[in-house]
């Protein structure tokens, strides 16, 4: 059933979290450290925390490296994990994008793999290139995980791009799903993290240079990933022309109201078709106090434990809420 949350942030709340940043910031970064308070084993999170500055650190030194725990080739799904889990980064990103998550379910029992994708060599800044082009990339990197493990189908978790329009583009046209059986789709489910579903209008600036005709000129220099992801675009709106899910398909959708990128935040949001289930999660409705925004949500623990619970729902457990600040998570 799909669940789609319908009121916008008032402007006071939007108020509110930008003058939070400083002081929030100032006191994280005055802390002694993020992943050693992570490490209290009474929450119900898999591992320690990472911050956002790390990860960014380690994609600009590491570009094309995977993140802890991830890419073992070798690995068989378990009967409690009987589907490999594929990490999918988000837009001007790479696999370092995962460095909290994919340690978290390797922990847990997880088969977990985390290609680069959508850029080149050497490059920090991947994902910017077309969506279908991309798409295909994803699915022979599926496939390969499919052979190497042994499993019939893979869970997707994705963020952003990673999230939304690449890995739609994918169960819809390059073979992710099988409409006409869907007991062969490869695809089990769909889990995203402020995923770039409906349009990224980027608070406005999107609209902006959508209106003004501009997307391909700024598409030259961040790549034509940013064109495909505006409102209007040509993938969108070949995308959408369907409907937003495939037949078999469980999706989840993970949505922070302050998100700066994808907006308006309803914008994410899924409306289930034919066969499939969608779960739309606005956090702020289950930890009313969670600041993340856009790029700090794959490091807010809190968002995080709804994707474990989504990956295994039948053993989900509560999530604990926890200061998640903007830019930096938690």
């Amino acid at each position: 059933m799909s669940h789609r949350p319908a009121r916008p942030a008032p402007r006071s709340r939007l108020i509110t979290w930008l003058a939070a940043i400083g002081a929030i910031t100032a006191l994280a970064l005055g802390l002694p450290g993020a992943s050693a308070a992570a490490d209290d084993t009474s929450r119900p999170h898999s591992g320690p925390t990472v911050s956002t500055p790390e990860a960014l650190i380690r994609g600009t030194l590491q570009p094309d490296a995977p993140p802890p725990g991830a890419n073992d080739w070798k690995c068989k799904p378990t009967a409690a994990h009987p589907r490999p889990v594929v990490l999918l980064h988000a837009t001007l990103t790479n696999a370092q994008n995962w460095i909290m998550l994919s340690p978290w379910l390797k922990k847990a029992g997880y088969c977990v793999f985390a290609p680069n994708y959508g850029g080149e060599p050497g490059s920090p800044f991947k994902a910017t290139r077309h969506i279908p082009d991309s798409a295909r990339e994803i699915a022979r990197y599926v496939d390969r995980v499919l052979d190497a493990t042994g499993a019939r189908q893979v869970d997707l978790v994705g963020h952003s791009q990673g999230g939304g329009l690449m890995p739609r583009w994918y169960l819809r046209f390059e073979g992710g799903t099988n409409p006409a059986n869907p007991a062969k789709n490869k695809v089990r489910r769909l889990i995203a993290l402020a995923p770039s579903n409906h349009g990224a209008g980027v608070t406005g600036l999107g609209n902006l240079t959508t209106e003004l005709g501009l997307n391909s000129t700024v598409s030259l220099v961040v790549g034509r990933a940013y064109e495909d992801q505006m409102p209007g675009s040509r993938v969108h709106t070949t995308l959408d022309r369907d409907g937003d899910t495939q037949p078999g398909v469980d999706y989840t959708t993970i949505v922070t109201r302050y998100d700066e990128v994808v907006t308006p935040y309803t914008n994410q949001f899924l409306t289930a078709g034919p066969g499939a289930t969608v779960r739309n999660i606005l956090i702020q409705e289950i930890c009313p106090q969670d600041i993340s925004e856009h790029i700090s949500i794959a490091f807010d623990s809190n968002a995080l434990q709804l994707v474990l619970n989504a990956l295994d729902p039948a053993h989900a457990r509560p999530v604990h809420c926890s200061l998640s600040a903007p830019l930096l998570g938690g």
